[in-house]
């Protein structure tokens, strides 16, 4: 039997020296028990080496005939962003070490340095490929151990610690009989959690999904309990309601709020009393499902303005669950960026592309007025139009708007509140301008393009202000 190779994935040495290519072979064999070794001699064969294996690290030699180290370097950097680089140079210069760090190189070493330093260095990029894969791996698994029945909530992409609360409280509801009440903005994924419920409630029959928005009286009475033979002018033949449909199951009713208030009275009336009438018949018919309902309006607001009946609103709310908007978990966006990702390629019949590094930081930046549903439509969007291996960034900005620079970063109510009502001493307006730039590089991650689209400014007018601020400074 074949030992399995280390690490999983390929590590590849390039240098035009042979020599150095078989003895740091032989070093990483005998010191990290690294056998997943490809070496290369021509620089200008490592982008194809690289679209041809998987490769995890690179070690690059910058001085080589051919193709510049630091081009390769930069060329790696922004086609596969996912594998990291140590750089090897014959010269130990601080300028060229600095700029290589820049340009996305995991570490940097001196030639004439000793073999085991390079070893060790070699040994901790290993050990972040390892975590960056291990963590990108346990995002496709379930989401937390301690849930009894994870694989009813594996639709909803979430290491959200709010969003595993939220898991764990359904689980807890879901084979109850009392109706749920599901909020949260638009495209937050309130019909997953529905679904969950459902699945959860082990109930024999399916679920039944009605969008009750725009439905007038006659209308929502018709959908939801049916009507006999003769009941109104074309009525030729009966029909069963949504409910009957629904029998042993759950009926999930989608945006609520803008129920009108004749409906709500019926609707009061079956949770109340458990019994509704076909129209045009006069014999009860018990309901037999489990309720859900969803909106994304406040209801406690539209009860307060008399838009919604009070007592409709407690009889929902037995058990209550908010979706967060995605603004309030920023930190599933690359998660949820690489879900929709191999979605979109498998839709389209093509290759996962690799989005850059600097995207998420776009994303993250950005309110998502349309939630989990507008991120997925961009991305969508981005792959069908998509050609290469790496991601173009031009569909996300066009559909984040060039007039919306200066919302981008918005947090909701926030956007609107006044910074400087608690401050004792207003700042100058130099020290604001400098706070401002410092805060927005800090948001994009010290990607100056992004910054300026923060500041609602050319990236050019933030260069010429980071200029005049370094020589400002004493």
């Amino acid at each position: 039997m074949s030992q399995a190779l280390y690490p999983s994935f390929g590590v590849l040495l390039v240098d035009d020296e042979a020599g150095w290519l078989h003895t740091m072979s032989l070093s990483l064999e005998r010191s990290a028990g690294v056998t997943n070794v490809l070496t290369c001699q021509d620089a200008r064969e490592v982008m194809d080496l690289l679209v041809r294996h998987e490769v995890g690290l690179v070690l690059l030699d910058l001085t080589m005939p051919h193709v510049p180290g630091e081009e390769l370097l930069r060329r790696i950097a922004e086609e596969h962003p996912e594998i990291s680089v140590i750089v090897i140079s014959g010269l130990n210069q601080l300028e060229t070490a600095v700029r290589c760090m820049q340009a996305g190189a995991f570490d940097y070493f001196v030639k004439t340095v000793e073999e085991e330093r390079i070893v060790k260095g070699v040994r901790r990029a290993i050990r972040m490929q390892e975590l960056q894969r291990e963590n990108r791996e346990m995002r496709r698994r379930f989401l937390d151990d301690r849930l009894e029945h994870p694989e009813a909530f594996s639709a909803v992409v979430t290491e959200d610690k709010g969003m595993r609360s939220i898991f764990h409280y359904v689980e807890a509801v879901a084979k109850g009989n009392q109706p749920v009440l599901v909020t949260g903005e638009s495209g937050s994924g309130k019909e997953l959690i529905a679904r969950a419920i459902h699945s959860l409630s082990q109930r024999a029959g399916e679920l039944v999904a009605v969008n009750v928005a725009g439905l007038d009286d006659t209308m929502f009475a018709d959908t939801l309990f049916g009507h006999v033979r003769g009941a109104f002018t074309g009525a030729s033949e009966p029909r069963s309601g949504m409910i009957e449909r629904a029998s042993e199951g759950t009926l999930f009713l989608d945006e609520i709020g803008d129920l009108s208030l004749p409906s709500q009275v019926k609707l009061l009336r079956l949770l109340q009393e458990g019994e509704y009438y076909p129209l045009g018949s006069d014999r009860p018919r018990w309901m037999r499902a489990r309720v859900v309902v969803a909106t994304h309006h406040d209801l406690m607001a539209r009860q307060a303005s008399s838009a919604f009946r009070k007592d409709l609103y407690y009889r929902l709310r037995s058990h209550h669950v908010h979706i967060p908007a995605l603004r309030e978990r920023r930190g599933d966006i690359p998660l949820l960026l690489d879900h929709f990702l191999g979605e979109a390629a498998r839709e389209f019949g093509k290759k996962k592309p690799t989005p850059p590094k600097a995207l998420a930081v776009l994303l993250a930046n950005y309110a998502f007025p349309g939630n989990v549903r507008e991120l997925r439509s961009m991305v969508f969007d981005a792959v069908g139009a998509h050609q290469g291996r790496l991601l173009s960034m031009d569909a996300f900005k066009l559909a984040i708007g060039e007039g919306e620079a200066g919302q981008i970063a918005a947090r909701g109510a926030e956007a609107s509140s006044n910074p400087f009502l608690p401050l004792e001493r207003l700042p100058t307006l130099s020290e604001s301008r400098e706070l401002l730039v410092k805060e927005a590089l800090r948001r994009a991650e010290g990607n100056q393009s992004i910054a300026a689209r923060l500041l609602g400014i050319s990236q050019s007018a933030l260069s010429k202000r980071l200029k005049v601020g370094k020589k400002e400074t004493p």
